[in-house]
């Protein structure tokens, strides 16, 4: 098969369908010049594949070495349904590139009238100035620009110009990530620069470093002795885990097997995870539409893990085991509006996105029938072996305590010991009590979820629709 980008240039849907579903392939990746697939179908009016790649998470307002979003490249090729599509997915509407020109400054100059149209009737400014001093009216022809600047009076635009700042500086685009990361497996450890020792847990020693000029954490698994059995059950469980093609997975982007060390190596997450947000010293407010956010993040996470055939095994979730992303692909950096009056930005705590970190799976060697976070398992985890539960419908049941947390800020069963946590919930009926200031749709949700028959456990398919109506309310 030829290469990707070419694929996706020539609109072969069906060879790019094959390459997504490997899910070691990376869809956000960029060519030498940081165009991303996305880029590439945007730019050729490739419809279907871009609603492929949307569909399975590509960043919509990821960036070539220019600066252009897939929006100012859809928009310059007067590809009209990809336009309406991309600002469909929240695509930056005023993103400027390189030289201050938004996606409404090529609609004007390359005279795509319709979507010309179209951008301002969906919020593009006519007043952004760029690095010239021009403003889209200016690189449109007379008949157009006197359309658009009406359209904008009518939608209540000032027509003031707003002067080109140059903001790259604040390091908030989001590039086409270096295809590079997902072509690695097993590295020799002696790549990694481990700088700074982050903590030491029951599974291991965890490490924050750089690797490849990337900013990675790695984790040395705790053994007791590595044998060539351990290393050859490492070697084949560890490519399950490189899933680079859900946004709400963090994947494992290496490993090193080199015995007496066997080394998980991850995306290193500035802000920890979800149980340090909720409950350490970030600084970061978790508001309900926050919550919320992160409650679908994982549920869609969870989804597509659920969909795996097979399942992956051994992944018990737990907002420890689920980390927080600053998902810059997400933030208009460039409208104004997003400008305090002192120039700082704002927003950017709206814009954090939840992964189920991969690199937290139990591999089947390493720490046999021991058990850490009883109080997010569910009663027959506890109860049965783990060949003789339903999984998904388990992991429902620790969903449900993940929405119980965000809702009340606490820790489950913070009272007492994880041994007497795990005993009481698994033979005396020991449950989290849902307290009055939680919604009624909210209460009812964790309930259903938290059923006490598994077979009555809603799907993760069934409740993302739940949650996203909710967070309209």
């Amino acid at each position: 098969m030829d290469d990707i980008f070419t694929q996706v240039r020539e609109g072969n849907a069906f060879q790019v369908r094959i390459w997504l579903d490997n899910t070691e392939n990376d869809l956000n990746q960029g060519d030498d010049h940081r165009f991303s697939l996305l880029h590439w179908a945007a730019r050729e009016g490739r419809t279907n594949i871009v609603d492929m790649l949307i569909q399975r998470g590509a960043r919509i307002n990821a960036t070539n070495m220019g600066d252009d979003t897939a929006l100012h490249l859809a928009a310059s090729h007067g590809h009209r349904d990809i336009v309406i599509m991309l600002l469909h997915n929240k695509a930056n509407i005023n993103a400027i590139n390189e030289h201050g020109n938004t996606p409404l400054h090529y609609a004007c100059f390359w005279a795509q009238d319709q979507v010309a149209e179209d951008l301002v009737n969906n919020g593009a400014l006519v007043g952004i100035a760029n690095k010239f001093d021009e403003t889209p009216l200016d690189k449109a022809k007379m008949r157009l620009a006197n359309i658009l600047k009406d359209r904008a009076v009518q939608l209540g635009q000032d027509l003031q110009k707003v002067p080109f700042k140059d903001r790259s500086w604040l390091g908030y685009k989001t590039r086409s990530r270096d295809a590079l990361l997902s072509r690695h497996t097993g590295i020799d450890i002696a790549q990694l620069n481990l700088t700074s020792h982050i903590a030491t847990t029951h599974s291991g020693e965890v490490w924050r470093g750089q690797w490849q000029g990337n900013d990675i954490v790695a984790k040395i698994l705790a053994l007791r002795e590595c044998s060539v059995r351990n290393s050859r059950d490492f070697q084949e469980e560890f490519p399950r885990l490189r899933i680079f093609n859900n946004p709400n997975v963090l994947p494992v982007l290496a490993c090193c097997n080199q015995p007496p060390n066997l080394v998980v190596i991850s995306q290193f997450m500035p802000y920890g995870s979800l149980y340090n947000v909720l409950h350490g010293e970030t600084g970061i407010v978790v508001d309900q539409n926050q919550a919320l956010r992160f409650a679908i993040d994982i549920a869609r996470g969870m989804e597509f893990l659920h969909f795996m055939d097979p399942m992956i095994p051994n992944m018990i979730l737990t907002s420890k085991h689920i980390m927080i992303d600053e998902d810059l692909a997400k933030i208009n950096i460039d409208d104004p509006k997003y400008y305090n009056p002192d120039g700082t930005v704002n927003g950017i705590d709206e814009d954090l996105t939840a992964r189920v970190n991969m690199a937290d799976y139990k591999f089947s060697f390493h720490e046999k029938g021991k058990l850490y976070t009883p109080a997010w398992m569910s009663p027959e985890a506890l109860q049965r072996k783990p060949a003789d539960i339903n999984q998904k419908a388990a992991d429902m049941w620790s969903f449900a305590v993940l929405l119980w947390e965000l809702e009340t800020r606490e820790v489950p069963h913070a009272d007492l010991s994880p041994m007497e946590t795990g005993m009481k919930i698994a033979m005396e009926g020991l449950r989290l009590n849902i307290p009055p200031g939680i919604s009624s749709h909210m209460s009812r949700l964790i309930k259903i979820c938290m059923n006490e028959e598994p077979g009555k456990r809603p799907k993760f398919d069934m409740i993302i629709p739940i949650l996203e109506k909710l967070k309209q309310k």
